[in-house]
């Protein structure tokens, strides 16, 4: 079920932001492990795609988001929207550092849940300006004008066979790798979570999503859908029915973020 789109703007003369999510199991799965949250009054957004047995997978990605939710978002709220853009990734880093350490401890003391772990992508809106973080194969995409962007680089097996020259992109389509992930929450004593910083003009639409999307919708298909002229939660509707329509291998989960104007000083809304 699709969360509505929601407007804000946190102070005059900056950005207001509309946001909208879904997430779904797809046709192959049984359960979602995919958790996704966003906090419009901040402009974050967090999305996690568990890995793990049992029910590994689920528990991974729902510790990451809350816990992240909490930390994060508590010092976020603090700091202010106007935080500097090197404190917002210290911060972001810590609470990644305590997230990660969590999921490995909790995988530790329950043999059920050993070996879980989670794929991470989030993003900080603010002021003109996007901090985009990920671990692992969870992307986010912009939208500028007519021409979609991929913002992260997946932390993959396939992504350093595909850099060192080793396969073509032809063959990676098909390669038994392509869910082989290089960096997960969870997994080792200290995880890195990499870090951008994006400029942001009106009319910016961001695309974060689990593989589950990216693996069975290509970009041409995610540009001419985010190019639609319907609102956000009709886009994320469509984004996940077309994964579905293309064999829905895995659960998908989408959330979208859209520059609007400016808000002048003085004016409400």
């Amino acid at each position: 079920m699709a969360n509505p789109g929601t407007s804000v703007s946190n102070d005059p003369g900056v950005l207001r932001w509309d946001f909208a999510a879904l997430t779904d199991p797809g046709r192959v799965r049984a359960n979602n492990e995919d958790t996704i949250a966003f906090e419009p009054s901040l402009g974050l957004v967090l999305l996690a795609d568990g890995m793990g047995g049992y029910n590994g997978g689920e528990v991974a990605s729902g510790m990451a988001i809350a816990l992240l939710q909490a930390s994060f978002g508590r010092w976020l709220a603090h700091a202010g929207p106007q935080a500097h853009p090197k404190a917002i990734k210290r911060a972001l880093q810590a609470g990644t550092d305590e997230a990660n350490a969590a999921i490995l401890e909790a995988g530790i003391a329950n043999v059920q849940l050993q070996g879980m772990g989670t794929t991470l992508v989030l993003a900080a809106f603010g002021s003109h300006r996007a901090i985009v973080g990920h671990i692992g194969d969870s992307r986010c995409y912009r939208l500028r004008g007519d021409q979609l962007e991929l913002l992260t680089r997946d932390h993959s097996l396939l992504q350093e066979q595909l850099d060192a020259g080793a396969i073509t992109p032809e063959q990676a389509v098909v390669s038994p790798h392509r869910n082989l992930v290089t960096r997960a929450l969870g997994i080792e004593r200290h995880v890195d979570l990499e870090m951008h910083e994006h400029g942001v003009m009106p009319g910016d639409l961001f695309l974060l999503c689990s593989d589950g999307l990216s693996e069975m919708v290509s970009s041409a298909q995610i540009f001419t859908i985010l190019l639609q002229d319907i609102g956000l939660p009709e886009k994320a509707t469509l984004l996940v029915a077309t994964a579905n329509d293309n064999g829905g291998r895995d659960n998908i989960s989408v959330v979208l973020a859209r520059a609007g104007g400016t808000q002048a000083p003085g004016a409400t809304g």
